[in-house]
């Protein structure tokens, strides 16, 4: 996968939780589960290809800026 692809579904995993119920703790917790492995994945993916974060809440913010750039040149 590119990183471009690993950091769309990050980031729609993040906007999917915060519009989840917290009364819905079992599909928050599948939801929580499959975004702790897409944000690994992108932290490897950020390291393979030079881009520095300084920790794993900078590579968020990097993933959506990410995204948004590549919305805006698309």
């Amino acid at each position: 996968m590119t990183l471009i692809e690993i950091a769309r579904i990050y980031t729609d995993l993040v906007k999917a939780e915060r519009e989840i119920p917290t009364e819905e703790f079992h599909a928050k917790d599948q939801i929580n589960a499959l975004r702790t492995k897409y944000h690994e994945a992108l932290m490897t993916k950020m390291r393979e290809e030079g881009i520095d974060f300084s920790d794993r809440f900078d590579a968020t913010n990097k993933a959506f800026e990410l995204i948004g750039q590549h919305a805006r040149s698309a």
